[in-house]
This record gives C-alpha cells, structure tokens and sequence, in this order.
C-alpha cells in the first residue's frame, strides 16, 4: 500500500528523469567499460561478439523510432494500408538474413564500400558506394533525430529543437568512445529497454480494453463492455467520422507492392544492419545471429498494430465533439509541443474531429500516437514515463549504429583505401571519431529540419537503399560476371533517379507547392519509387555489363569463393 503510494505520487516528469536517467547511465557506462582501443574494436567490435549479443544488437539497431514511435503511429491513422511497413520491413530482414547476411561475412570486410569497392576492384566503385551509404545514413538518421526531439519534448518539456540537441551529445558520447564495440552493447541494453517499454503498456491497455493479456490477441478480441469487437467498433468511429473504415485499404495495388517491395530490399541494403553481420566471429554465428534478431523483431513488429488499433480507438472516444475545456491533462501537454492542436472554427467549444478538411478542428501528428497511448487509457505514471525511456532507446541505438556507418565510410573507405593509404591505425582512428562528431551535427540539423514524419523519411532511406545498394550487393554475390563498370554505372543511375523523385514529390523543390497524387509515376508513391529505381539499377548494370570486359579471374574465383558453404569455418579467420 505505501508502495504504491508512493509511486502514485510521484509525477510522469519526475519518473521520466528518473528512468531516462538510470538508462542513460547504464548506456555511458557500457561504453567507458568496452571503449574502442584498436580500429577493429572501432569498426566491427573486435570480430568476436557472441550470436545472442549480435542478435539483440542486431535487433535494436533495426527496431527504430520508426518501429517503436512511428509505426504504430502510421498503421493507427492509415489502418489497412500501414500493413505494408509490416510486411516491407520484416520481409526485407529474412531476405537480408537469409541472402545477404553469411556471404558478407565470408568476404570479411569491414563496411558495405569496402565490399564493393573490393569486389568491383575499383576505387570508383567504392567511392559511390561511400556516397550512397552517406546519403542513406543521414536520410536515415535524420528519422531518429527527430524521434528523440519528440520524446524529450514531451516528457523533459524542453523544446524539441533542444531535445535534438540532448539526444546528440548523448549518442555522440557512447558512439566516438566506444565505437562499435562500445555500441554493440549498449544496444544489447536498449533492446532490453525498449521491448520492455513497448509490451509493458500494450498488454495493461490489451487487458483493460479486451481482457487478453496478448495484445496480438487482443485486437481482434471482444470488449469488455460487451459492445462487440474491437476492430468492428474502430470501423464504425471511423465511419461514423467520414473517415474510410479502418480495415479497409485505399492505396493502389501498385503502391502497396512497390511500398513493400521498396521496404524489403531496401532493408536487405541498410549499411548499418549488415555491418553489423560482420562482428561475430564465424559465418555460422552471423545466420545464427541473424535467426536470433529475427525472432526479437518479430515480437515487436506483432505487437505494434494491436497498439495501432488500442491508441486510434481511445484517442476517437477520448476527444471527438468533446468540450475543449474539459480534455484531459495529457491533450494539454501534448499541446504545447504543438505535436496536436485545437482550432475552434464554428466557436462552439467542442472538439470537432472529422475526416472533412474544412469541418475538422483536430490536428494530430502521428507519431505521437505511441507515446500518448499509455497516458490515454490513463495508466500508471511510471508505465507512460517507461514508454519514453524505450523510445530514447530505439532512436538512439539505431542513431549510434548509422553514425558508426558514416564514420567508417569517411576514415576506413574514404581515408585509409583512397585518399592515405598510408595513415596509421592510431591516425585512422582519430579520423574515424572526428568523422562521427561531423556526422552527428548534420545529424542533429536533419533532426531539427526532417523532411516529414519519423516513419516516412525512414521509409525514404529504403528506397535510396533499395534504389543503390541491392542490385550492386545481390549482383556481387551472385553472378561472377558482374563487372565495376555495370555495378558503377547502375548505382549511380539508381540513387539519381531516387533522388530526384524524392526531391521533387516529397520535398517539393522544383515546384512551388508539392505535386498532387495524380502526378506520381504509374501511382507510385515516393516511399515505394525505390522499386522502380532498384529495377532501373538492375536494367543498367546488367546491360553495361554485357558491353565490357569480364572482371578478372582473381575476383571470379573470391566469388565462387564466398558462395561454397563447406569450408565456411575457415572464413573467421578473415
């Protein structure tokens, strides 16, 4: 009893402190106990990280603030058509773990540019690769940047600008000391936090709505006040509101494949991820590795629609033709973030929430949906305070492995294999950590100034994935034939042309206002045009291959090398 009094008495700020605090902690203390002292250490903690310890990194690197913020956030508004961020970014982790992962650990490098750059034999080649990783990266990283500015926002009530800026030098910190050493163990340690925080909330809310424990069960569960199922209740609010019922998809079929197709290859070409396949000792680790992460994604990526469903439903009934006066502490809070706000257009003091542009009073941004759901079903302060640690750690342990990326593409693939090969280990080292100081300022001015919604910019570093990385690793593993001038040519050819459609339908730069639907490509949106630039890649490298010499015997034989599974024991060594 006094225990609970206690806690009850403490405030949702005070707790956040406190636990924000004691991860924080945790996560600089790692990093002073495994910090970097050797460029391996640096780049690929030393090649010897255990399998379970690979796959829970592995797992917090992949599992963002698009996963643990946005995503839900996404699926809550756009119901049906948010399965393809599920189905994109899940598929694309078992087509990584299973094509890509233990053939890139046979090779033995350190980074994706290093892969490319020695498997096309061409320093050019490695160069656009360093390029392209750049571009992924801060697109990326930008995401995270902003997931952290919204957090703080909220629960520290500081300014989000300033949250951005907290949220840098913390990662800066645990990323520059310990490298990927220092960072493959601190993201053990948010995996921990994050799935926590995540399952936490949704199984209070899955039981106080449905009476089932299992939010995945939940959602499709019957209420406990008796008045029908969950989803049946969410399509009616819906309808009831003029929105299109929740079950219901409006996207093209063309979108939904391209979307999905995007998502899924674009993750089988993160640089982040697949570095990190390289830091276990054997092949036979990184597939097991791989199978592990798989297994701690899984638990989340099912979890996130049934908070989709909890967090849209209770928002609905919390707030639509509600008195404005009467909202509850949390609306005001969200408030002053100005992440949700109230304009009264017929000056009658409700809460006009309706799908009609003109009529509706009621703007949300939706990734705040995830964070605010604790505090909608009005649970306890310490469990809402605990969704706000676990979001720190999803952006934040994703941000540290996508600086470690942008660090090693300028001092390793830059630097050390092109402009000085002659720099000592002591002196790459030093560019390396100088590399993720500059990394994490631009960073931080992305995250100040993003090009939309966590989960959207995050789904636009896919397709820039997608659209330069895959069709130059796929080719690299597959086909011997395949050639540096092929692999050059179709890189560039497909990180242009994702970029400019990029450019031009969702950030609006060569036009004064953005340009409507009806003017996408065939009806691709700009999230899912990695598709059509991944095949443009393809189509280009494939051709110019035909035209030019084969690569030399030497790199052909490395080839049929790293696709001959007996003797893979021996590729640890490497």
């Amino acid at each position: 009893m006094i225990l609970d009094a206690i806690m009850t008495a403490i405030g949702v700020q005070d707790w956040t402190y406190i636990l924000v605090g004691l991860t924080f902690a945790l996560y600089i203390g790692i990093a002073i106990w495994s910090r970097a002292s050797s460029t391996k250490d640096f780049y690929v903690a030393g090649g010897g990280v255990s399998p379970w310890a690979n796959g829970m990194a592995t797992a917090a690197d992949w599992m963002s603030a698009a996963s643990f913020i946005s995503m839900a956030g996404i699926i809550s508004f756009a119901g049906y058509d948010g399965a393809v961020y599920l189905m994109g970014w899940t598929g694309g982790y078992v087509l990584l773990a299973l094509m890509l992962a233990p053939y890139l650990r046979k090779f033995g490098k350190f980074t994706v540019p290093d892969f490319i750059g020695d498997r096309y034999y061409s320093n050019t080649a490695r160069i656009v690769a360093v390029i392209c990783a750049l571009l992924v990266s801060f697109t990326y990283v930008a995401g995270q940047m902003r997931g952290v500015g919204i957090v703080f926002s909220r629960f520290l009530e500081v300014d989000i600008n300033a949250g951005v800026i907290i949220g840098m030098f913390i990662v800066l910190f645990y990323a520059v000391l310990g490298g990927m050493k220092g960072i493959t163990y601190t993201q053990v340690a948010q995996y921990c936090v994050l799935i926590f925080a995540f399952m936490v909330p949704a199984i209070f809310i899955s039981f106080q709505m449905t009476g089932n424990l299992i939010p995945q069960l939940g959602f499709g569960s019957e209420l406990t006040d008796g008045s029908g199922y969950l989803l049946d209740k969410l399509d009616g609010l819906s309808s009831e509101l003029g929105f299109s019922e929740y079950t219901e998809g409006s996207k093209s079929t063309i979108d939904v494949f391209a979307i999905t197709l995007a998502l899924m290859v674009g993750t089988a070409g993160l640089p982040h991820v697949i570095v990190r396949f390289f830091t276990v000792k054997r092949v036979r680790d990184a597939r097991k590795s791989a199978g592990i992460a798989l297994l701690l994604i899984v638990l989340l990526y099912t979890t996130a629609p049934a908070v989709a469903v909890f967090a849209r439903t209770n928002m609905i009934e919390t707030v639509s033709n509600k008195p404005y006066a009467n909202m509850p502490e949390w609306f005001k809070k969200w408030e002053t973030t100005g992440l949700i706000s109230f304009e009264d257009k017929n000056d009658d003091g409700n809460i006009q929430y309706v799908a009609d542009a003109t009529k509706n009073e009621l703007t949300v941004d939706r990734d705040i949906m995830v964070l605010a759901n604790p505090e909608i079903a009005k649970l306890p302060n310490w469990v809402i305070a605990l969704v706000a640690a676990g979001g720190l750690a999803a952006a934040l342990s994703t941000a540290a492995g996508l600086l470690l990326v942008i660090s090693a593409s300028v001092s390793h693939d830059l630097i050390k294999k092109v402009i000085k090969p002659s720099i000592s280990e002591k002196g790459e080292l030093v560019a390396a950590r100088l590399s993720a100081v500059g990394a994490v300022v631009v960073a931080g001015y992305y995250g100040i100034h993003p090009p939309g919604f966590v989960a959207a910019v995050v789904a636009l570093a896919f397709g820039l994935a997608a659209a330069s990385f895959f069709p130059a690793i796929i080719l690299g593993i597959f086909y011997k034939r395949m050639n540096k001038e092929g692999a050059i040519a179709g890189m560039v050819i497909g990180i242009v042309a994702m970029l400019l459609y990029m450019i031009k339908y969702k950030l609006g730069w060569f036009d004064d206002t953005l340009p409507d639907k009806s003017e996408w490509w065939f009806g691709i949106s700009p999230e899912g045009f990695g598709t059509v630039a991944m095949v443009l890649n393809f189509v280009v490298s494939i051709t110019i291959m035909k035209f030019t010499k084969a690569p030399p015997e030497g790199v052909q034989e490395i080839v049929e090398n790293i696709r001959i599974p007996s003797g893979a024991g021996e590729a640890s060594s490497h």
